[in-house]
């Protein structure tokens, strides 16, 4: 009777533990892959504006008593150099002709200001969008290993129980011998598996890999708007002008992500197109797209720097 109970009992534990893993495996099919792709992708063109900023900034003298040297290189990758000189003469004039062009090349900036903040805005949902998936199968794949861990130490206990009931039950010496050392031989075991640091690993896929060029340092996709790769490329919009964001933002990840060593990072998972992962490699992608979505969204300082700078211009008596 004992041992048809515990039979009973490994039975309805085993059932509701197949059940939950059915679930499980469910919802990986359904992160696996991206759904926060855009539903239409835009054809973006990759011509980068000019990174030679000393001469840019050399080349548009009247500006810089008007605008400091991030907004002239903003203007500049907006297009928008020609409007802002004009608007600087057009000030000495206070005709009413003149100040209704005034405004109508401010409307121009700042519809060119406008694209580019919506692009920001884009790129920035798009990480915040990809974190979020990643963040949801590493709680998967963290969940896995807590169950399977919680399985092992279930069969360890159900083993050690079985072994004493059947010692019980023999009564051959020889034989209850045996079957109490391999009892206790295969609970150590189930014990033992416990402690697999790496854990178990989910299939994830993005071919649409926002980091890629991120730690390639080359837009060699069409993720990234080119005012945008602009931005996180051109060392002057970083506050030691050493290093442009990205380059920063690599360092970073080799030191706190991979441990300082880079030969293990090019060979991560995170920059390919997807493969298998463990919840480690889950959780520094949910970091490094968090970072970089924090990143982009601190170039809006720089345009809003700009749109000041602008207002002063137009308030010029």
């Amino acid at each position: 009777m004992k041992n048809a109970g515990l039979l009973l009992i490994v039975l309805i534990l085993t059932s509701c533990i197949t059940q939950k893993n059915k679930n499980i495996q469910q919802n990986i099919l359904t992160l696996k892959d991206s759904y926060c792709k855009a539903p239409l992708q835009y054809n973006y063109s990759q011509k980068i504006p000019s990174y030679n900023s000393d001469s840019i900034i050399a080349a548009n003298r009247k500006l810089t008593h008007y605008f400091s040297d991030q907004s002239i290189l903003i203007l500049n990758a907006l297009e928008s150099v020609d409007e802002a000189e004009a608007i600087i003469d057009l000030k000495k004039d206070s005709t009413l002709k003149s100040q209704l062009r005034v405004l109508q090349l401010k409307t121009k900036i700042n519809s060119k200001i406008s694209i580019a903040l919506t692009e920001l805005d884009a790129v920035a949902a798009e990480f915040d969008c990809e974190g979020e998936r990643v963040a949801q199968m590493a709680n998967y794949v963290d969940n896995i290993n807590s169950d399977r861990n919680n399985r092992l130490i279930l069969f360890s206990i159900i083993t050690g129980a079985v072994t004493s009931v059947a010692g019980a039950v023999i009564k051959d010496n020889g034989v209850e011998n045996a079957v109490n050392i391999g009892g206790g031989l295969l609970g150590a075991g189930l014990g033992l598996a416990t402690f697999n640091p790496k854990g178990k690993k989910v299939e994830f896929i993005h071919e649409r890999n926002l980091l890629r060029d991120i730690w390639e340092q080359k837009l060699q996709s069409r993720n990234f708007p080119p005012f945008i790769w602009y931005m996180y490329t051109e060392k002057k919009f970083t506050g030691n002008r050493q290093h442009s964001i990205i380059q920063n933002m690599k360092q970073r990840w080799i030191q706190y992500q991979f441990s300082s060593d880079e030969a293990h990072a090019n060979q991560s998972v995170n920059f390919g197109n997807g493969g298998l992962y463990r919840s480690s490699d889950l959780h520094n992608r949910e970091s490094m797209l968090n970072q970089m979505q924090s990143a982009t969204r601190t170039i809006n300082q720089n345009i809003n720097y700009l749109l000041l700078d602008l207002d002063k211009v137009i308030s010029l008596e």
